[in-house]
């Protein structure tokens, strides 16, 4: 056993799993506490809204000698006397904030969609605080972006211009003055409703044209943000690619990435915080492909689905109740090329949805 760690963040099971695979003893703050995250954890803390995470945290290091505290997705900027891997929380606050991410962007010479003009539609409308892409959306007119502000009041925001492309992103590791790319990664997105730009899954690699510029202005940026351990740039990938943010903690495509390249991100990220990062980005060794399912109407599980893993991972507890739209379970699939993962996967979600037919 190589140290105790604290995960603490909305969605963990991708890091805690990460860490148990390294050697060490982990521990976790999840607001979900899925079935396979028990496995992986000695103890854990759930919560229902973000502000209730100190509470939570306290709770298990009150109970546990901690050596390494990691922090995810709501997460980012606690304040905590536990020893921290990772970037401190008062350099993190900069990058969770989406204008001032622009601004690095464009400070650097970092190619960024330029923010609308006063008037300028269509452009793409989001909050400069949050994870997920869930609540950004295309407008067309002032009385869209009227509707979107009533939808949010009171929500901070900015407007982009419209780009063409593929979301992607480039997974780094750093140590706050270099940066290593480890893996570049398709995106997929829900594609409807109002959560359409929302985080659906990934497809690791993600050969494209502009991949080697990616790589070259992600380690760029990374470099540049002072970030420590695992961050990701997210990126369009058109003609030439655009950096849309940056991500300062473990990002939702570890899972992928490490069925791709074989590597630990776990291990990567305490080596990068103790100052040492990989000499070369790894060679993928396969396609590997992540979906998360949502539920399509209100339902409760009615299965015990943990037979399926590891073709499926974040298992509901039998009885566990979602709302139409809600993230159910996640799904994988990893071959050779990108379509013999994409078939394995595909295989796996048409198995699922026998279950979820009848919930």
């Amino acid at each position: 056993m190589k140290g105790r760690v604290l995960v603490a963040g909305f969605a963990t099971r991708h890091v805690v799993q990460s860490a148990y695979r390294a050697g060490y003893e982990v521990y976790a703050v999840d607001h979900f506490c899925d079935q396979d995250l028990c496995w992986y954890t000695k103890d854990r803390a759930t919560f229902e809204e973000l502000d209730e995470i100190p509470a939570a945290i306290e709770t298990i290091a009150s109970n546990h000698p901690i050596d390494i505290f990691v922090v995810t997705s709501g997460a980012e900027d606690l304040k905590t006397p536990l020893p921290l891997f990772g970037t401190p929380g008062d350099q993190v606050a900069r990058h969770l904030d989406k204008l001032a991410i622009q601004h690095f962007f464009e400070e650097h010479n970092i190619p960024v969609p330029r923010l609308a003009a006063e008037g300028e539609y269509p452009c793409l409308i989001k909050p400069r605080r949050g994870a997920g892409g869930w609540r950004n959306q295309i407008i067309s007119s002032k009385d869209k972006r009227r509707e979107w502000e009533e939808s949010w009041p009171g929500v901070p925001y900015l407007c982009q211009q419209v780009v063409d492309g593929q979301p992607c992103s480039v997974s780094c590791i750093g140590e706050g003055s270099r940066a290593r790319a480890i893996a570049t990664n398709e995106q997929l997105l829900r594609s409807e409703g109002e959560r359409a730009f929302g985080f659906a899954g990934s497809i690791t690699p993600f050969p494209h044209e502009t991949t080697e510029a990616m790589v070259h202005y992600a380690e760029q940026a990374v470099s540049f943000s002072g970030c420590r351990g695992s961050v990701g740039v997210d990126f369009i990938a058109g003609q030439n690619p655009w950096a849309i943010e940056i991500n300062p903690r473990f990002q939702a495509t570890l899972d992928t990435v490490e069925m791709a390249t074989g590597c630990n991100l776990f291990s990567l990220h305490i080596d990068a915080c103790r100052g040492t990062i990989p000499d070369a980005m790894p060679k993928p060794l396969r396609f590997a492909a992540r979906r998360i399912l949502f539920a399509e109407r209100d339902l409760t599980i009615r299965d015990d689905l943990k037979h399926l893993a590891p073709r499926i991972s974040d298992i509901p507890w039998m009885g566990s109740e979602f709302e139409e739209g809600a993230a159910v379970v996640s799904v994988y699939g990893w071959g050779k090329t990108r379509a013999g993962a994409l078939d394995m996967l595909d295989k796996t979600i048409t198995h699922l949805r026998r279950y979820m037919s009848r919930w």
